[in-house]
């Protein structure tokens, strides 16, 4: 299993990005997965989630303001992002898990992305 996220860069505050994750030896529309993100010094924390049936959960911090999605011709994870702010600042990965339903625990998911930075000033 492969997944491989891209879109990252540095913005300024109010910005928007389209974070991907392309996926491959896994089949995106029969599981759930997540976007996760960690900054320096702090723990990775859940972002956003999607289950295998669409339905979309996310971390209070950015409700509103996220949007994930996913592909399934296309075998791909997507979180757009807007309005963002220094507090967006951090690495994000893309996960996926053996299960259907949501979650925004790490520990729950068995594959993960290397990862693209997101900068904000």
């Amino acid at each position: 299993v492969q997944l491989v996220e891209s879109g990252g860069g540095s913005v300024q505050a109010g910005g928007s990005l389209r974070l991907s994750c392309a996926v491959s030896g896994y089949t995106v529309a029969n599981y759930a997965m997540a976007w996760f993100r960690q900054a320096p010094g702090q723990e990775r924390e859940g972002v956003a989630t999607i289950e295998k049936d669409g339905g979309m959960t996310y971390n209070s911090a950015v409700q509103g303001r996220f949007t994930i999605s996913k592909d399934n011709a296309k075998n791909t994870l997507y979180l757009q992002v807007v309005s963002l702010t220094p507090e967006d600042t951090a690495t994000y990965y893309c996960a996926a898990g053996r299960f259907t339903f949501w979650s925004l625990i790490p520990d729950d998911y068995n594959y993960w992305g290397q990862g693209t930075q997101v900068t904000v000033s």
